[in-house]
């Protein structure tokens, strides 16, 4: 492991900056208040399923009844994030957060009592919220806060504070509740990821770790053999430990002044390195802003307690200058970091970030990049992404574009649907850059919009563009309450079919050959005539082929097989399509895996008249196992089907991006920053070059292109 005291000097004076900034300025730590900036006041409060955005939403066009959606965009600094948490709580009140209601009648305290040990004071936001009509003011500590009408007020305060209302005392008792200390021992044999909760699922954590949540608001912390002080209250003990794993959970009442040993282990459910497989998270920061400081030593515990083969931590900036985390970078770029063992390695990367051009992350690159952002603080869009990407590249790295896209799109869709004209951080270059051969992966799995991201995907491979599949959560260490980015990195992890030992070239090159899948949970498996995700099979016109898919996992609702041209077939029951003249399905499942997870296979003959690809695609509601806001979520990388030696370029998807580059282009137009004409001209040559490689695509074949 790695120990924080023996850091470079370098890495321990960048975290006593970060501790410094947290300590000015609360958890944006001193940022540009831009507005995804500003809602970090949010995060730690409004976890879990809440409509936020349409909130926010509601509130600006209330202010501006005329202005348009993309106007509406612009005026969200405007918010009050206090007032913003306020409606979207509607009156709930939280483990959290308590709330001080004040009213023309007086004031009164809401909360949910939490339980402390030893008259320990306790540590809580309290949300003031005034429905007078006229101004007020709250003491707290002695410190004075005026609350406007009708408005809002998050502060923090301990159960130990004397706060009072328009000069009356607030009886803060209602904000905890007396109880025994007990003490659990935690023992699973290996690192884990452990929660322990109680009433109100409180959360109980070791001395010293961080009160992290996952996306499903569950308290976790990770280790093996850890000891907590814990109430002698009935609680729950939950282990886990990535999704190579299930669960285990035991109710537990621990006996006041006694330790209690709890012995709790999660079942394996399958074993990907066995087979040459590892998983890895492809978008990690360390620091990013945040409630708290991530240390390398935070992050090997993650690792391991979560099983994650690799961890790619991301050096960037959020909306300023700073790169956080960028001297660690510079003291470990090219080396494995020191927790890092056979089957666990981390690195430290880069994530690039444009936030109108779109953002990607490098992996594995022998050194630092000569810029790390551009566009942020009014400064220039320029040079477009592929220069970064290029410069990456030459330093070794893979690349592949992050959170892709936010908004849910149909197969009928065209790229405006896609595009949003607006800096949301969608990754609007990749269309070109793909086409040059200058990016290598796309994060079709992510914390945005994986339906959306896969429906671009398969478009570009529909295009002739050859991209692997990755998985990037952003889970951020620095946070301990973001929904899914406070949650463990690996919830989603690229899965890279390795030759030889695991090292960062051959899990680098595995991604650069396009032998993946990512998934949020289930194990998914790709075979053609025995070929699987990356290969290249050269067919003669109207070969026959056996396509298979399987999915090992209990959230598996539905399971794809898919060409350039579509579903071929679908199960397990429903309704199937067979692509292909004399093409047939079989559907099996669910069955039963030697772990004990349910199996869904699906089978088609398909007939190859043109050059195409396949991917199979896994797919389920929301699931305990699963961190994504919209479910369970897994896909692979094509096996390619190239006819007479040409490749897919199927004319509806060529199109599709002619299209796309034009809104790209008109975008950058409009809304792109430029020192000069010059800058500009940089971008539109970089379109010209991928229209013209699209174009000549089309023009090489009705449906496919020699290479």
């Amino acid at each position: 492991m790695c120990d924080d005291p023996a850091l470079p000097p370098a890495v321990a004076g960048a975290l006593e900056d970060y501790r410094a900034l947290l300590a000015a300025h609360g958890v944006t730590w001193g940022e540009d208040p831009i507005f995804y900036v500003m809602s970090m006041a949010t995060d730690a409060y409004l976890m879990g399923p809440r409509d936020f955005w349409g909130v926010c939403h509601r509130k600006v066009a209330e202010r501006h009844p005329d202005a348009d959606p993309r106007e509406l965009e612009d005026h969200l600094v405007e918010l009050d994030m206090a007032e913003v948490v306020r409606d979207v709580l509607a009156g709930e009140v939280l483990e959290n957060l308590a709330a001080l209601r004040l009213t023309a009648d007086g004031a009164v305290l809401e909360a949910k009592a939490q339980a402390v040990l030893d008259g320990r004071p306790l540590e809580t936001t309290l949300l003031v919220d005034s429905a007078r009509t006229g101004p007020a003011t709250v003491v707290v500590g002695g410190r004075a806060y005026e609350v406007a009408p009708g408005g809002a007020l998050l502060i923090p305060i301990t159960s130990a504070v004397e706060v009072a209302a328009d000069g009356s005392p607030v009886d803060l008792s209602p904000l905890t509740r007396p109880a025994a200390t007990a003490r659990l021992r935690l023992r699973a044999g290996m690192p884990c990821r452990w929660s322990v909760y109680g009433e109100h699922g409180q959360g109980w954590y070791p001395a010293g770790a961080p009160h992290r949540r996952d996306a499903h608001v569950r308290p976790y912390f990770h280790g093996d053999d850890l000891v907590l002080d814990v109430p002698a209250e009935p609680l729950t003990v939950r282990v886990a430990r990535g999704m190579e794993y299930g669960s285990a959970e035991a109710a537990v009442t621990p006996v006041a002044g006694e330790e209690t040993l709890v012995e709790l282990a999660p079942e394996r459910l399958h074993d990907a390195a066995a087979r040459g497989w590892y998983g890895g998270d492809m978008h990690v920061h360390l620091n990013w802003a945040g409630d708290m400081v991530g240390t390398p030593a935070l992050a090997a515990a993650m690792q391991h307690g979560e099983d994650l083969h690799v961890l790619n931590l991301v050096a960037g900036n959020v909306s300023s200058a700073r790169v956080y985390d960028a001297e660690a970078l510079e003291h470990w770029a090219g080396e494995d970091l020191p927790w890092s063992d056979a089957a666990h390695l981390a690195r430290l990367g880069v994530e690039y970030r444009n936030d109108l051009l779109g953002h990607f992350y490098a992996f594995a690159p022998a050194g630092p990049p000569s810029r790390f952002h551009t566009g942020f603080l009014g400064t220039a869009d320029w040079p477009p992404n592929s220069a970064a990407c290029r410069e990456l590249r030459a330093l070794g790295a893979v690349t592949g574009y992050s959170h892709p896209f936010h908004a849910p799109v149909s197969e009928t869709d065209g790229p405006e649907a896609v595009l949003l004209r607006r800096r949301n951080c969608s990754s609007r270059e990749i269309v070109a850059d793909a086409a040059l051969g200058l990016v290598d992966a796309l994060d079709v799995l992510n914390h945005s919009s994986v339906e959306g991201t896969a429906l671009v995907y398969r478009r570009l491979l529909g295009a002739g563009n050859r991209l692997a599949v990755t998985a990037g959560t952003d889970s951020m260490i620095s946070f301990a309450r973001r929904g899914c980015q406070s949650s463990p990195p690996g919830w989603a992890r690229v899965y890279a079919r390795v030759e030889g030992p695991l090292t960062a070239e051959s899990f680098a090159e595995a991604i650069r050959r396009g032998r993946t899948f990512g998934t949020t949970g289930p194990w998914l498996e790709l075979s053609v005539d025995g070929h699987g995700p990356g290969d290249a099979l050269d067919l003669p016109a109207g070969a026959r082929v056996t396509v298979t898919a399987r999915a090992v996992g209990p959230e598996v609702e539905r399971l794809e097989l898919r060409t350039a041209d579509g579903v071929i077939a679908v199960g397990p029951g429903g309704g199937v399509t067979v692509a292909g003249p004399g093409g047939g399905v079989t559907v099996a499942g669910p069955g039963g895996a030697p772990g004990g997870a349910p199996v869904t296979e699906v089978t088609a003959e398909l007939v190859v008249t043109e050059p195409t690809y396949v991917v199979a695609v896994a797919s389920g509601g929301p699931h305990e196992r699963s961190f994504h806001p919209t479910g369970v979520h897994a896909h692979t990388s094509p096996v390619h089907l190239d006819v007479d030696g040409r490749r897919v370029a199927r004319p509806e998807d060529v199109r599709w991006c002619l299209e796309w580059l034009d809104g790209l282009e008109a975008m950058v137009r409009e809304e792109g920053r430029f020192e000069s004409a010059g800058q500009l001209a940089d971008h539109l040559a970089l379109y010209d070059r991928a229209r013209e490689v699209y174009r000549s695509r089309l023009h090489r074949g009705v449906r496919g292109w020699e290479a």
